[in-house]
């Protein structure tokens, strides 16, 4: 892992309350500092890892028209199939150059759950997909429940504080794929410069390097995970809820070099996001006189509806 913190999320899970607070400390610095770390102790294990990018790899080799028929009008992206050149990072026209699919909430969660979200897309093709998928996104999940405890210690609040607001809540599983670039990219990347709508993102090592994040002084760092670890980061609504306390890094995926770019990229983040009805009204706690209140007042709904309509994907 090059120029980012690494953190052992079972310090936090042992009993023992001093590596406890060493890893509330180790992350919250770290957040504060650059935004990223990466987790080893993770709830994934390397099996699970390996099946789903197996079953990822076979759904984007599938012909076209069958990927298009997964795409599904109306749902802003949010269940199923994204054709390549539909998204663009706010404040870029350009459409980065990826496709990539949805999995949410596991409707049958409970009826909350189920009223809440739209339910996930079923592919025919590969009885594996669904199935591998909802297990990943589960232990993922877990493991951002921890994590989000970590820093609600950190920031002073009760320690289960997110519980309520991220399980069952509205947490996407993305599986990317930044397809061969067969001609002259004309000013497109694979991912443009942009912070992560939601409050962390957990990224399960991608199969190629390109991520790179933009530190305090304005300078990009490659970042490449190694094979146990989770890159973790904050994202926009934990930075305005903390009042940019907690600092959602710029980060980017930039095209390989001209030698490689026969070569497809994969990579599968997952979006934690809290429950629509979740306040993100900075925290009493964040707001002093050398930290002004940064934000108007919002929900993590609205907050993501006006990031959807920014990045092309709600109209």
């Amino acid at each position: 892992m090059q120029n980012i913190p690494s953190v052992d999320l079972s310090d936090f899970t042992s009993e023992d309350p001093k590596r406890k607070e060493k890893f509330v400390k180790a992350i919250g610095q770290a957040y504060e500092e650059i935004g990223f770390v990466a987790l080893k102790g993770h709830f994934l294990s390397d099996e699970l890892t390996e099946n789903l990018y197996k079953e990822v790899k076979a759904f984007f080799n599938l012909p076209e028209d069958v990927k298009k028929k997964y795409e599904i009008e109306g749902l802003a992206g949010q269940r199923g199939y994204t054709s390549f050149g539909k998204e663009s990072a706010k404040g870029f026209k350009k459409a980065d150059l990826k496709e990539f699919w949805h999995f949410g909430q596991d409707t049958k969660y409970n009826a909350e759950v189920q009223e809440a979200y739209p339910e996930n897309v079923i592919v025919e093709e590969l009885p594996g997909f669904n199935k591998v998928g909802k297990m990943t996104y589960q232990q993922l999940e877990k493991t951002a429940i921890y994590v989000l405890r970590a820093l609600a210690i950190y920031i002073g609040l009760d320690e289960k504080y997110f519980d309520h607001y991220v399980i069952g809540g509205n947490s996407i599983l993305r599986p990317i794929h930044y397809p061969p670039i067969i001609g002259e990219p004309k000013g497109a990347v694979r991912a443009a410069e942009h912070g992560d709508i939601n409050l962390i993102t957990l990224l399960m090592g991608a199969s190629a390097s390109g991520l790179e994040v933009k530190n305090k002084a304005g300078h990009w760092i490659p970042v490449t995970a190694l094979p146990d670890q989770l890159v973790v980061n904050v994202g926009d609504m934990l930075q305005r809820l903390t009042n940019n306390k907690l600092r959602s890094t710029i980060h980017r995926v930039v095209n390989p070099p001209k030698e490689e770019w026969g070569n497809s990229r994969y990579s599968i983040p997952f979006f934690t996001h809290p429950k629509s009805e979740m306040s993100l009204n900075c925290l009493d706690k964040c707001i002093d006189k050398n930290n002004p209140k940064a934000y108007e007042d919002i929900t993590a709904g609205e907050y993501l509806n006006e990031r959807l309509r920014e990045l092309g994907l709600l109209k």
